[in-house]
C-alpha cells in the first residue's frame, strides 16, 4: 500500500486513526498498541503476501536472539545473530548480484535466481541490527514482544525508513495511553504529510517522467537535454525520498508518534561532510555507531580513519543496491568526502569562515550539488555503462535545442490551461514555460527555501495556511492516480 493511494488516504488511515484514538480514549493501550501492530501488517502485506511472511519471521527470530542476549550477552551469539541478518539480506538482495560477478570475473556460467526483493528489508534488517547489537551492549532492558513488532513494523517507517533507534520509539510506546490526543500536533502532522505528498506527487513525479523520457533515449540527447536529465534526478530523488519521509513524520505526530527526521535540507551543504549530516540522517548514523566506531574511528591515527571511511562509503554503495553503478556512487562520495576531511584537518578549521561569506556559501554549494548530481548518475543508471552514455552525452554531446519531448514531459493540465488563457500556447517557447517553471520552483525549495518540517511547524497557526494546506490536499489527492511508487522502495 502506497501513503499516495486512494486506499491509504481514504480507507486504511482513516481506520488506523479512529480505531487507534478509540482504543486509547477507551484505557486500552494495549490493545491500541496490538491494533496499530496489526494494521501495521495489513499495511505491509498489501503490497505480497510473501513479503508479509518474510517479515513475520525476521521479527519472530530477532526476538528469540533479543531474550537470549538480554538473559546471557555473549559475543559469539550476537555475532550470529547479526550473521543471520546479513545473511537472509545478502540471499535476497545480493545473490544474483554475486553469481553474475563470479560469471562475470571467472567464465562461470551459474543461473540466476531471479530471487524476488522484499520490500524495506535493507531497512527493518539495519533496524533489527542495531536493536541486537545494543541488546548486547546493555542499553536494551527486557521488551516485550508486542513493543518490539511495534518497533519493527510500524508502517509509516517500515518501508522506506529512517532507520529508527529504539531509545527514540520503545520510550513513546510505552508512555501510550498517558497523554490525550494533542490537536495541535495532530494539526501539524496533517500539514507535513500533506507537504510530503506534494513534494512526491507534484515535484517529484513530475521530474522523473523527464528523467524516465532521458534514461530511454540516450542516443537521441543533446548536451543540453543530458545536462538537464541529470539535474533533473537529483531533484526527483530528493522530493520523492524526502517527501517519503515528511509523510512518515506526518503521520507519526497524527498518532502522536515522533519519528526522527532524516533530512535537513542537504541541497543547502556547503561541503559532502555537511551533505551527509543533512541526507539519509538515520543510515549515516547507523554506518557511524556500527561501523565506524568498532572499526576504529578516528582513534588510531589519519590513515586509519581516511580507510574507514572508505569502507563506510563502500558499504553504503553497496546497501543503496546490488550492482557496481551503486559502489561507484559510494566510493565517489567517499573520496570526496576522505579529500574534505583531510582538507579541513590541513588547515585546522573548519568551514565556519567560507559560511560567513555570501558568495563562497553560494559557489560551494553549487559546485557541491553538482558534484552529487553528477553521482547521482550512478545512482540511477542500469548500469556503468548507461551512467557513462549520459555523462559522455553531457560533456560531449551535440549543441541542439532542448527537445520538445523532454519539455512535454512537464506538460501538467492544470498549468497548460492557464498558458492557453494567456494565449502563450501559439508561441514556439510556450511548451518550454512550465518546464523552466518547475525547474525553477524545485531548485529554490531544494537549495534555499524552507524545508516540509520548518514550513508544518508554522502554518498551523495561521487560517491562510489552513486554506493553503487545505488546496494543497485536494491538489494531491486530484493527481493520485498518475503517481508512481517512492523510488527508495527498490533499495
Amino acid at each position: 500500500m502506497l501513503f499516495n493511494s486512494y486506499i491509504f488516504v481514504f480507507v486504511f488511515f482513516p481506520i488506523c486513526l479512529l480505531g487507534w484514538y478509540s482504543l486509547l480514549q477507551a484505557g486500552c493501550p494495549s490493545a491500541a498498541k496490538a491494533f496499530l501492530l496489526a494494521m501495521s501488517l495489513w499495511f505491509y502485506g498489501y503490497f505480497n503476501l510473501v513479503y508479509l511472511l518474510i517479515m513475520v519471521g525476521s521479527i519472530a527470530v530477532n526476538y528469540l536472539f533479543h531474550i537470549g542476549l538480554s538473559r546471557h550477552p555473549d559475543k559469539r551469539f550476537m555475532a550470529l545473530a547479526v550473521a543471520c541478518n546479513l545473511g537472509v539480506l545478502f540471499y535476497f538482495k545480493y545473490f544474483d548480484f554475486f553469481l553474475s560477478t563470479m560469471n562475470g570475473a571467472f567464465g562461470t556460467s551459474f543461473v540466476l535466481r531471479g530471487i524476488l526483493l522484499p520490500l524495506g528489508i535493507s531497512f527493518f534488517t539495519f533496524q533489527q541490527i542495531s536493536f541486537i547489537v545494543d541488546t548486547y551492549r546493555g542499553e536494551i532492558r527486557d521488551c516485550r514482544f508486542l513493543e518490539y513488532a511495534l518497533f519493527v513494523a510500524f508502517f509509516p517507517q517500515l518501508i522506506a525508513g529512517p532507520i529508527v533507534n529504539h531509545s527514540e520509539m520503545l520510550p513513546q510506546f510505552e508512555r501510550l495511553g498517558r497523554e490525550k490526543a494533542d490537536w495541535e500536533r495532530i494539526a501539524e502532522g496533517f500539514a507535513l504529510f500533506v507537504l510530503g505528498l506534494f513534494k512526491k506527487v507534484l515535484l517529484a513525479d513530475t521530474f522523473g517522467k523527464g528523467v524516465d523520457y532521458g534514461y530511454g533515449n540516450l542516443t537521441a540527447l543533446g548536451r543540453a537535454d543530458a545536462v538537464l536529465v541529470i539535474v533533473f534526478y537529483a531533484l526527483q530523488l530528493y522530493f520523492d525520498f524526502s517527501g517519503y519521509c515528511d509523510m512518515a513524520r506526518g503521520l507519526g505526530k497524527m498518532l502522536g508518534i515522533e519519528i526522527p527526521v532524516n533530512f535537513d535540507s542537504p541541497y543547502k551543504a556547503v561541503n559532502i561532510v555537511d551533505f551527509w549530516k543533512r541526507w539519509h540522517i538515520t543510515l549515516n548514523r547507523f554506518f557511524t555507531k556500527y561501523v565506524y566506531i568498532p572499526l576504529g574511528g578516528n582513534r588510531k591515527g589519519q590513515g586509519r580513519m581516511y580507510g574507514n571511511l572508505l569502507i563506510v562509503f563502500f558499504l553504503s554503495g553497496l546497501w543503496h543496491g546490488a550492482g557496481w553503478n551503486f559502489i561507484v556512487w559510494g566510493m565517489l562520495h567517499g573520496v570526496l568526502y576522505v579529500a574534505t576531511r583531510f582538507w579541513q584537518r590541513s588547515i585546522k578549521k573548519d568551514d565556519k569562515g567560507v559560511r560567513k561569506n555570501k558568495f563562497m556559501t553560494l559557489l560551494s554549494q553549487t559546485l557541491l550539488f553538482l558534484y552529487v548530481s553528477v553521482a547521482w548518475v550512478y545512482f540511477r543508471a542500469a548500469d556503468i555503462a548507461q551512467a557513462n552514455s549520459l555523462l559522455r552525452a553531457a560533456c560531449l554531446g551535440k549543441w541542439q535545442r532542448i527537445s520538445q519531448d523532454l519539455a512535454e514531459c512537464f506538460r501538467l493540465d492544470e498549468f497548460w490551461y492557464v498558458i492557453k488563457v494567456l494565449h502563450l500556447d501559439n508561441y514556439s517557447f510556450s511548451r518550454y514555460i512550465l518546464m523552466a517553471l518547475i525547474l525553477a520552483v524545485g531548485l529554490y525549495l531544494a537549495m534555499a527555501g524552507k524545508n516540509a518540517a520548518q514550513l508544518a511547524s508554522r502554518l498551523r497557526y495561521r487560517a491562510v495556511s489552513a486554506v493553503v494546506i487545505a488546496v494543497l490536499a485536494v491538489w494531491c489527492v486530484l493527481s493520485l492516480s498518475g503517481v508512481s511508487t517512492f523510488l527508495y522502495f527498490n533499495f
